[in-house]
């Protein structure tokens, strides 16, 4: 399923990258965002082959598309939070963390899609409709989330920026309560065959058309020892531009 651990963002420059135009999958054409070629060696729903951000009024709309069925494979359940898996479709973005609720120029700001059986983080939404609000991990769903650059994850490697213990930083109203740079605003992603969507509504939809994004497919793990680094991204799948350069541009 993952690719080997040492494919870091830092060393995925050689997947191959077309910018803008137009390609077509399973006969549908996407235009314009970051288009890149298939990769029969990467698991396709996570294979990336379209990233694309676009804006209506003030509602962005955070699009991806995969050479297979979105959303098919999620991390198989170990019946604990420490040591478990999350699957994830993101969108790094250049947008400050500050325009969501975090602190000025805290990390990487990007939007999340993720499943992930062992723990639930979104507990003000109850999304498979049980009653519960504490059990639905395993549904696919979206998160902001603050990354950087960590070697405790591994060289080169990524992860949630922790909340020292003890500290109070400034965060979204709709924090889960991790003491992580994490938010679960409650934005539902839709996933229908190939691609995957969020739509997402800014009070200033200017700080998203000014700025730019790349797409990820990861794996990211939970510390075993439930501790500082708590959230690391472990394998990367696929990137969008192939050197998580983020050179797309919303709109075109």
């Amino acid at each position: 399923m993952r690719q080997n651990t040492t494919r870091r963002f830092a060393l995925a420059a050689a997947l191959a990258l077309a910018i803008g135009g137009v390609h077509a999958h399973d006969g549908k054409a996407h235009t314009g965002g970051i288009a890149s070629t298939a990769n029969k060696a990467v698991t396709a729903d996570f294979d990336i082959v379209h990233t694309k951000i676009s804006t209506d009024k003030n509602v962005a709309t955070f699009h991806m598309a995969v050479s297979g069925k979105a959303g098919k494979s999620t991390p198989a359940a170990t019946g604990k939070l420490a040591g478990s898996n999350v699957f994830s479709y993101v969108w790094p973005t250049t947008i400050d963390p500050y325009e969501v609720g975090f602190e000025k120029g805290a990390g990487i700001l990007a939007m999340a899609v993720t499943a992930h059986p062992d723990f639930d983080d979104t507990p003000l939404y109850d999304e498979n409709g049980d009653g519960r609000r504490d059990n639905d991990g395993d549904l696919w769903h979206s998160h902001w989330v603050v990354l950087k650059p960590n070697d405790a994850c591994g060289p080169g490697a990524l992860g949630v920026v922790d909340i020292p213990e003890g500290s109070k930083p400034r965060l979204p109203k709709t924090w889960p309560g991790f003491p992580i740079l994490l938010d679960s605003p409650g934005w539902s992603p839709t996933l229908n065959a190939e691609t995957v969507e969020v739509k997402v509504p800014f009070d200033d939809i200017g700080v998203v058309t000014a700025g730019s994004f790349d797409g990820v497919t990861a794996g990211l793990r939970v510390n075993a020892s439930v501790h500082a680094p708590l959230l690391c991204v472990v394998d990367v799948f696929k990137v969008a531009s192939g050197n998580l350069s983020l050179p797309g541009k919303p709109n075109q």
